[in-house]
């Protein structure tokens, strides 16, 4: 097949793409690089600045590289929001995608409508970024900036146009498709996010003294902190720290270049990530494929979705400063649980995230919509 990816997020397309190249097919990746991360890609769409003539400048190299968009089997956009515009301006580029292309999938991996709008319900989950139990978490600015940027307005009107035209949704994490499945079932299908494996199974040491003091890191975005949790999780990591100064470290990182940020990372044991996910995403699943063992997000319904009936690997912290205390102090604690649990993430990947077994589902789910679409004469 000739595939188009289109967009980027945390490396999801880049990685498919080298999947999806090894079982044989022609892919094309044309994205940003995800920013400041700058994740590779076939043909590069990034926007300078806000600035008015870059804004023309970018939305003249949009048109000229969307037009070059033609006869492809599938087109797949990473978010409604695939270009850096305004949700108007991004409808006839979707359109034209529609028009010229056989299959047009939409990805559901992050901010959108319909995440913002199941989060508010306070019904669906117990907790996420948006709620607390039967409580709204519309009190940080970020998450009153999502619900006035996607709740209503061109964002949603964007958004429910494409999920409705589009032949296939994509959820990458339990989460997405708790949002898409009951509005969409018949056109929604669960894949794991791809992740290049760096480790074997046998990789993760045995039990010694070396892992004391455990390296624990944190990565902080300042801006958004309070969103994402990392706030609570510092304060609990720094009282562990607090008690037990020579049992642990703690690698704080801030504002750093992504290639240092990963090297930090890498050489730490553990690693903390979202407070309010009941599910690992990419930078978890990353950090879990190099043997870090990840306190964040493990909640039955992420092993559910998976099928997954054996492995626990994920050290779940509810969304509360004390848990998140009791769970780094276990582990402080009980140092000995680290090989096992390092081991068993590994494992973990290669079974459920590994590159080439992803790219074989969507191969299977194109080809399925495909063959359906050819039935109904589309």
């Amino acid at each position: 097949m000739n595939i188009l990816l289109l967009g980027e997020y945390s490396n999801v397309h880049s990685t498919l793409a080298r999947g999806l190249r090894d079982l044989g097919h022609k892919v094309t990746v044309i994205s940003d690089g995800d920013g400041w991360k700058n994740y590779p890609r076939d043909i590069n769409l990034q926007r300078h600045s806000l600035s008015k003539s870059d804004t023309l400048a970018y939305y003249a190299s949009a048109w000229k590289t969307i037009l070059t968009c033609k006869g492809y089997d599938v087109v797949q956009i990473i978010n409604p929001m695939f270009l850096e515009l305004r949700a108007h301006n991004i409808q006839p580029f979707y359109k034209y995608l529609r028009r010229h292309n056989r299959l047009m999938m939409m990805c559901a991996f992050g901010m959108d409508h319909y995440w913002v709008k199941t989060c508010l319900d306070c019904t669906t989950f117990r907790y996420s970024d948006f709620n607390i139990g039967p409580h709204q978490r519309t009190d940080e600015p970020f998450n009153q900036e999502y619900i006035n940027d996607w709740l209503q307005g061109e964002k949603q009107q964007l958004n429910t146009y494409i999920a409705h035209d589009c032949d296939h949704i994509i959820t990458g994490l339990y989460e997405y498709d708790a949002c898409y499945r009951p509005l969409f079932p018949a056109k929604t299908t669960f894949i794991p996010f791809p992740i290049v494996p760096t480790a074997t199974t046998d990789s993760a040491p045995a039990p010694t003294t070396s892992t004391i003091p455990i390296r624990f890191f944190i990565g902080i975005q300042t801006t958004r902190s309070a969103y994402k949790g990392t706030d609570i999780m510092l304060r609990a990591l720094q009282r562990v720290k607090a008690r037990y100064p020579d049992k642990m470290e703690i690698v704080k990182v801030e504002s750093v270049p992504f290639d240092e940020y990963q090297r930090l990372m890498h050489t730490s044991h553990v690693i903390i990530d979202q407070l309010y996910s009941y599910t690992p995403a990419m930078n978890a699943l990353q950090a879990m494929s190099q043997g870090l063992v990840v306190v964040g997000g493990g909640e039955p319904e992420n092993y559910d979705i998976l099928g997954e009936t054996e492995l626990r690997p994920i050290v779940n912290v509810l969304p509360d400063e004390d848990d998140c205390y009791r769970k780094i102090e276990d582990l402080v604690l009980h140092p000995q649980q680290l090989p096992r649990l390092r081991h068993d993430s590994i494992q973990y990947i290669h079974r459920h995230h590994d590159y080439i077994k992803v790219a074989r589902r969507y191969e299977e789910t194109y080809l399925s919509t495909l063959n359906s679409l050819t039935q109904i004469g589309h």
